[in-house]
């Protein structure tokens, strides 16, 4: 039996599960990448027709932060980008065009083609990075010998692609998008179909995700740990506290009280958006792997 010790409990674990996008990859730089080649299609296609989506719920579409060049900086951990399926993201945007005026049947073609140049960027760019530390935090579970999954609300197909891309797809026995699936998460399904695959029960399994809905599908399956990874969810706090760091710590260590303030921050805020989790964690580095006698 493996141990899998983190800064709040260990827990006796079989297996580990893994969500893909903001656990194992960095979201924003593989996903802002592609929302944003896709809405700018999208609204240049809108323009070609004599349409425009207006501009002031661009955000809200998908869920992302938008910088004042329009670049996505950040996303919503509960939005749609983050949690749906490519199949969800298709609909709401389908429903944009279709009730901006277009045909159902036209808004869906002008949506698959928007599809095709975003899916053609990200396979000449493949603009993926490893989260820090996961490497190393792999290398030390296949040491130990520990059956890993990877447990995706993407398309199985796209998940090998961007696991093939970060040099890592060799660790995962198995990878399970949400097309192998009746219902993807928060449900179970994913995490029971990845368990039979390792062939390891469910409650010898922890699952390691970034949003509430991966929590919510461990709980679901009956995971043996829901642990919730929370690095990238105050994402510019740092900038922001580091900056009034002098003014509010005169004659002081600003950059310790600034660390202290995004500390603090980073608690609140990830305790917020994953209020399932059983822990959660800021980095790889936080946890372990070790065998222990049964």
């Amino acid at each position: 039996m493996i141990e899998l010790n983190t800064p709040q409990g260990n827990y006796p674990v079989s297996a580990i599960l893994f969500d893909k996008d903001g656990t194992l990859l960095q979201f924003v730089s593989l996903w802002g990448s592609w929302a944003e080649c896709f809405l700018d299609q999208f609204n240049l296609q809108l323009e070609q027709r004599g349409l425009k989506f207006p501009v002031q719920h661009l955000a809200s579409l998908l869920g992302t932060v938008h910088d004042a060049e329009g670049k996505i900086t950040d996303y919503d951990r509960n939005g749609p980008l983050a949690m749906g399926t490519m199949s969800d993201l298709y609909a709401i945007l389908s429903w944009q065009g279709y009730s901006l005026g277009l045909s159902w049947a036209g808004a869906v073609e002008l949506v698959d083609s928007c599809r095709n140049a975003a899916d053609a960027m990200l396979e000449q760019s493949r603009p993926v990075r490893p989260l820090p530390g996961l490497v190393p935090f792999l290398d030390a579970c296949a040491a130990q010998g520990i059956p890993m999954a990877v447990v995706t609300a993407d398309e199985t197909a796209a998940a090998e692609s961007h696991l093939r891309w970060l040099g890592i797809r060799q660790y995962f026995t198995a990878v399970i998008g949400t097309d192998q699936v009746e219902q993807g998460k928060p449900f179970p399904d994913m995490a029971l179909l990845a368990c039979q695959r390792l062939g390891v029960s469910p409650a010898e399994a922890a699952v390691i995700g970034d949003t509430n809905g991966d929590m919510r599908m461990a709980k679901a399956a009956g995971a043996a740990a829901a642990i919730g990874l929370a690095g990238g969810i105050t994402a510019g706090l740092a900038a922001s506290a580091a900056a009034a760091g002098p003014a509010a710590n005169a004659g002081g260590d600003w950059q310790a009280a600034a660390n202290r303030v995004i500390a603090a921050a980073d608690t609140r805020a990830a305790g917020t958006l994953l209020p399932d989790a059983d822990c959660i964690v800021s980095s790889y580095a936080e946890l372990d792997v070790r065998r222990i006698a049964r």
